[in-house]
């Protein structure tokens, strides 16, 4: 049955009337929904509203902008042009496809193709051609404007077909290039992207974003502009351009739609030639407090009353990643008022905090966390944040300030809250100082928030169930409940199909205490430590997690993707 015919069986049209309608589409050689929109017989949402009846397709409402870069790269934009299909989410490996004429044969095959190609499931949707042109106009972002930047930029070569290091560096400085690297960095505050990798294959320039703590490739550029693409963000960060050979680091800030981001600028030497990663701080979004970022019950209080005492080391552990200065910025944010004297030695400041003294090393002209320290201690400071104690002497020098008054905030790349003492005394720290200046021990790590708006709650399967209730058997003041009930993502507009949107921390403290002293002092083992962590009645980050997935926060799979890892 034609369109024409269903929307006379539906008293749309007159059944004399379709006859000579079907006539006079066919002599036209178009397409009958096309020939009925022109003919204005019916508007589009209803005459698609119908087809998808009568095709029995769901009919999909698109938001183009909601749709992922990673997504559309799915399927070309020269196949969706000529298919009048496009991607709209991802779903685990199922790729939802939007298309017009989800009829044709052709464009059954064209993404038949695509999908064993890319090994991945497809779910097939109806969509309006509006829509279509819509979503179309997407591929023109990044992907546009880069492309138009690269036109220009060949045409200069064009030129100059003898392109020198030293020419790049000359290019880098040009609008083409300039335009390419605004435009990445553009794209990557919009989509709330927390660190950009420029990093050349064999093949390409190869461009991802990472969000959510996840990486997608968002862009691949021509090799060729490789050198200048580097030259220009070294130029933007101040490093030397024509230094290749070693890292550098440094960092920028730029006005991006009436407020000033700041870029984090690391360049590493590879075999297939110098890679850049910027990490992206938004100081709008302002430090957050310690309930935002995850902490609480137990573990918030304990911190509150630890941060109380005048003197002390505070350490918070967790591998590179897992926020754990983004937690000594809400310490600080705390402790910072006016009868107080707060330095900070960084490497680099992340933020700035009004009123707080801080500095950040250069390892390359002698200035270290523990040199800097040293001089730190004659500025007569009150509360000392140092960014990472990973040496003896940077480790002495902070035992020792916390022994002598002061309150010092530090990191320690440890697995877990247990692990921080025998780091401590890997470093030469001698035991006997140790019960004395250390006051608190926060092990964290970062995990999706389940997104509001789609997020489902089920039945935990027995699996689950019982992983759940053996984790949590030795939680004091929980009750587990006799249906467990956890939540699952879904995918929606709001969250881009991910399921998530942001993160939050789980976390884990570990106290000082009469009983943790006796412990260092006889027998300081991970064994003994845990033992006594138990009986203090300590959350492990997995628990904390957990009880955060029966809130609905995160999911279950993501807490035992994150705290699996240690």
């Amino acid at each position: 049955m034609s369109l024409v015919q269903y929307l006379a069986q539906k008293g749309v049209i007159e059944k004399k009337r379709a006859a000579s309608l079907e006539y006079d589409i066919k002599i036209s050689g178009k397409r009958e929904e096309e020939a009925l929109l022109e003919m204005r017989i019916v508007s589009e949402d209803f005459l698609f509203k119908l087809k998808s009846e009568k095709s029995n397709i769901p009919l999909k409402q698109v938001v183009p902008e909601e749709i992922p870069l990673e997504v559309l790269e799915m399927i070309p934009s020269e196949s969706a042009k000529y298919y009048q299909m496009v991607p709209l989410a991802k779903k685990d490996n199922t790729l939802e496809v939007g298309m017009v004429y989800p009829e044709d044969l052709k464009t059954q095959e064209a993404i038949s193709f695509l999908a064993r190609q890319g090994k991945f499931n497809y779910k097939v949707f109806l969509i309006t051609p509006s829509s279509f042109e819509k979503t179309i106009k997407q591929y023109k972002t990044l992907k546009k404007e880069v492309k138009k930047a690269l036109e220009e930029l060949e045409t200069e070569m064009e030129q100059r077909p003898a392109v020198k290091r030293t020419e790049f560096e000359r290019m880098a400085e040009e609008a083409p290039i300039t335009k390419v690297v605004a435009n990445i960095l553009r794209h990557a505050a919009e989509g709330k992207a927390s660190d950009i990798h420029i990093e050349p294959t064999r093949k390409d320039l190869r461009i991802r974003f990472r969000m959510d703590g996840i990486l997608h490739s968002s862009l691949l550029l021509p090799l060729g502009i490789h050198p200048a693409v580097i030259a220009r963000v070294k130029i933007l960060a101040n490093l030397k351009i024509d230094e290749t050979r070693i890292p550098q680091d440094g960092r920028f800030s730029t006005k991006l739609e009436q407020r000033y981001i700041d870029f984090r600028v690391s360049t590493f030497p590879t075999t297939l030639g110098e890679k850049a990663v910027l990490r992206v701080l938004d100081p709008t979004e302002g430090i957050r407090t310690l309930e935002e970022l995850g902490l609480e019950a137990r573990n918030y209080e304990t911190l509150k009353e630890a941060i109380k005492k005048p003197y002390g080391m505070i350490l918070s552990t967790g591998p590179t990643g897992s926020g754990k200065t983004t937690t000594l910025y809400a310490i600080m944010h705390i402790l910072n008022k006016e009868g107080v004297n707060a330095m900070t030695l960084e490497d680099p400041v992340e933020y700035f905090i009004e009123g707080v003294n801080q500095s950040q090393v250069k390892p390359e002209i002698g200035y270290t966390f523990a040199s800097g320290l040293r001089h730190m201690l004659r500025q007569d400071p009150d509360i000392m944040m140092v960014g990472e104690i990973r040496d003896n002497e940077t480790a002495e020098l902070a035992t020792h300030a916390a022994l002598t008054g002061h309150l010092v905030l530090s990191t320690l790349h440890t697995n877990n809250s247990l692990g921080v003492v025998p780091r401590l005394l890997d470093l030469g720290v001698a035991p006997f100082l140790i019960p004395s200046s250390l006051a608190l021990v926060l092990a964290q790590r970062l995990v999706r928030i389940l997104c509001p708006d789609c997020k489902k709650k089920v039945r935990a399967n027995s699996k689950i169930r019982e992983m759940i209730l053996s984790e949590m058997a030795d939680v004091k003041n929980v009750k587990m409940p006799k249906s467990l009930e956890v939540y699952v993502p879904q995918g929606c507009r709001k969250c881009n199909s991910t399921g998530y949107s942001g993160r939050i921390g789980i976390f884990e403290v570990l106290e000082m205490t009469s009983e943790l002293a006796e412990i260092i002092l006889k027998e300081p083992s991970s064994a003994k430590i845990k033992e006594e962590a138990k009986r203090q009645g300590m959350t492990t980050m997995k628990q904390d997690g957990i009880l955060k997935a029966l809130d609905g926060v995160t999911s279950i799979e993501e807490v035992l993707r994150v705290s699996e890892e240690k």
